[in-house]
């Protein structure tokens, strides 16, 4: 009866080793999305906004966002990635760096905006505004990949391979009185902006940075 206990608790450590690994890849890259289910994650406002179809994170809706409250751990130096697609005259962003708050456009971190085509100037990859840019590689109807990398004051954006933003944040930067643009620390969040925007967001994984 023991050797047949400690048989099944080595089989349980096994699966549980297995199941760990399977979440965090060797290079350190850990899937935040599991293609089925809001684990790990926490909307805010107009919950409606967010479904799931297709093994994606679809936002089209009332103005919303989408908390990664995965890991305790709070996220400071790292490099993310998610697949983005827009449908024409869409608007959203990926924040970073910001933390859950209950309604409202996120006052802390950084937005890592998403728009190919919608009226607002901003596009995408931009830090917005804090460093804007007008056009860029990303097409609606087609899925990119946005990478957002940050070490210490420096962040950098890609849309596939192409580098949008390589920006070195100054040592004089202060919060402002109505919301925090400054490095420090925090979680992603994703934006629901509007109902003419439809987005889409796969593969998102993050792996920290030393």
């Amino acid at each position: 009866m023991r050797r047949t206990t400690t048989l099944a608790l080595i089989g349980l450590m096994a699966l549980a080793t297995t199941a760990l690994a399977a979440e965090k890849d060797s290079d350190g890259w850990k899937s935040l999305f599991d293609g089925k289910t809001f684990k790990g994650w926490k909307v805010n406002e107009n919950a409606d906004t967010w479904k799931i179809e297709d093994g994606a994170l679809v936002c089209n809706g009332d103005r919303s966002h989408l908390f990664y409250v995965g890991d305790d751990k709070p996220f400071v130096n790292f490099e993310f990635k998610a697949d983005v697609l827009t449908q024409p005259g869409s608007n959203s962003g990926i924040y970073f760096h910001t933390r859950y708050q209950d309604s409202g456009w996120p006052k802390y971190g950084f937005e890592s905006q998403v728009n190919v085509s919608h009226g607002d100037p901003i596009k995408t990859g931009s830090l917005y505004q804090v460093v804007n840019i007008g056009d860029g590689p990303a097409k609606d109807n087609e899925w990119w990949t946005q990478t957002i990398i940050v070490k210490g004051k420096r962040v950098i954006v890609k849309v596939n391979d192409t580098t949008v933003i390589d920006y070195t944040e100054p040592d004089d930067a202060k919060p402002g009185a109505d919301f925090t643009r400054v490095l420090d620390k925090g979680t992603f969040a994703l934006q629901g902006h509007d109902p003419g925007s439809t987005v889409c967001f796969k593969n998102i994984k993050v792996r920290r940075l030393p």
